[in-house]
């Protein structure tokens, strides 16, 4: 199965800020960046379509031509617990673990949410039920730790220095499984 994994566009949120499942705006450059990812998917069908939950994800979907794409949990970014909508420069001043997180993220989980090895066994779960379906090519609307996870999933770069292979916002990144 071909698997078109879709990262949102730019988001409308200060740099340096962490918002993991947060459900932020998106940037006021939507709709530029939003017609470039429409037009890498033009002439492609799909045999079904799914997005996570958050706007920044569905809206893209929406914008690129599904109004309804099967919305999954599993397809949420990182959960950043209590350091959510916190600039990281405000989480070191208020939260000593971060220091522990940034050697450790992998294994780590953030303060009240989840660690790399949380997110990948959710997206692994997603990934393997959809491997049990009978599509041809799918879609996902999903967000950069979604498609790290699934890129290490699918064999296109292994677990060890995976977040250097962040698909840019806006990007595809087609495996197969």
């Amino acid at each position: 199965m071909e698997v078109y994994m879709i990262r949102h566009t730019s988001v409308g949120v200060p740099k340096g800020t962490c918002y993991g499942w947060s459900d932020v705006p998106v940037a006021d450059t939507f709709e530029q960046e939003a017609t470039v990812t429409k037009g890498k998917m033009e002439g492609i069908e799909f045999d079904k379509v799914f997005s996570s939950p958050l706007t920044r994800a569905r809206k893209l979907a929406m914008f690129c031509g599904w109004e309804n794409p099967e919305i999954d949990d599993r397809l949420k970014e990182m959960n950043m617990g209590d350091w959510e909508m916190m600039r990281y420069e405000d989480i070191e001043k208020h939260d000593p673990e971060i220091m522990k997180w940034y050697e450790d993220y992998m294994n780590l989980a953030a303060t009240n949410g989840e660690s790399y090895r949380m997110v990948y066994s959710r997206v692994a779960c997603f990934l393997n039920e959809l491997c049990k379906c009978d599509y041809r090519r799918v879609a996902i609307f999903a967000h950069g730790g979604v498609l790290i996870c699934a890129g290490v999933y699918a064999g296109l770069f292994p677990e060890d220095g995976c977040f250097r292979h962040l698909t840019p916002y806006g990007g595809i990144q087609v495996i197969n499984i």
